[in-house]
């Protein structure tokens, strides 16, 4: 094997490893606060411990991962002041880029959003029905058509940048595993009609209840301290 095939091979790993590692954060299979350890994570993802300190040390600077000196690595915890913090900078840059994104979206860009939205709202149903059994996939969902509306705004550091926060944020809505019920799904279909119309100002607001509803619902499940 040459060295050019091992640096590939390793690299692919490396991505698949961190993609992994992530998602499972993300998706609270590895929990606020858990300690990270090497070995483990070497038979459970399969990459080997050099590439694990690079994928550990790339998800500390994203701030999923908190590096402790020489004792190693832990998930990072969930505090109530950071889910503000982290509601708090979604609604910045997701009705920075709704404006541009609204102002600029074709019908083609339309049709995205209410396909994503249609996805979203098939998923929120069984959900109301008490179904949930596919919980991660409604945050998916949710996450894709948050990112359908504001795809078109015509800035990839903003989209990426607000992929990441939205990221966050989704970790301490599965950590709650908070569902507003209705009230979610609504705000959703708003957003949808806001897109459709192209009025800004009204997803703005719907925007704002909706982000707002979903920390207060989080905390209100007592399990983030």
């Amino acid at each position: 094997m040459t060295a050019l095939l091992q640096e590939l091979r390793s690299r692919t790993a490396g991505e698949s490893g961190y993609d992994r590692i992530r998602t499972d954060i993300i998706f609270g299979r590895l929990a606020p606060g858990a300690k990270l350890r090497l070995d483990d994570l070497k038979s459970g993802y399969g990459v080997s411990v050099s590439t694990l300190r690079e994928i550990l040390s790339r998800l500390t600077s994203e701030r999923l991962v908190v590096a402790e000196g020489q004792k190693g690595f832990q998930v990072a915890p969930v505090s109530v002041a950071n889910l503000r913090e982290i509601a708090a900078l979604r609604l910045l840059l997701e009705c920075r880029a709704l404006e541009q994104s609204f102002a600029a979206g074709d019908t083609e860009w339309e049709a995205h959003v209410v396909a994503a939205h249609h996805r979203l709202a098939r998923v929120e149903e069984r959900m109301s029905q008490g179904d949930r059994s596919q919980t991660e996939h409604w945050k998916r969902c949710d996450w894709e058509f948050h990112q359908a509306l504001i795809s078109a705004c015509g800035s990839k550091m903003l989209v990426e940048t607000h992929a990441a926060v939205f990221d966050k944020y989704l970790r301490y809505q599965m950590i709650a595993l908070s569902y507003r019920e209705g009230i979610a799904a609504a705000e959703h279909a708003a957003l949808r009609d806001c897109a459709t119309s192209r009025d800004a100002a009204g997803a703005g607001e719907v925007l704002r209840r909706h982000v707002a509803g979903g920390v207060e619902h989080a905390l209100a499940t007592g399990t983030i301290s």
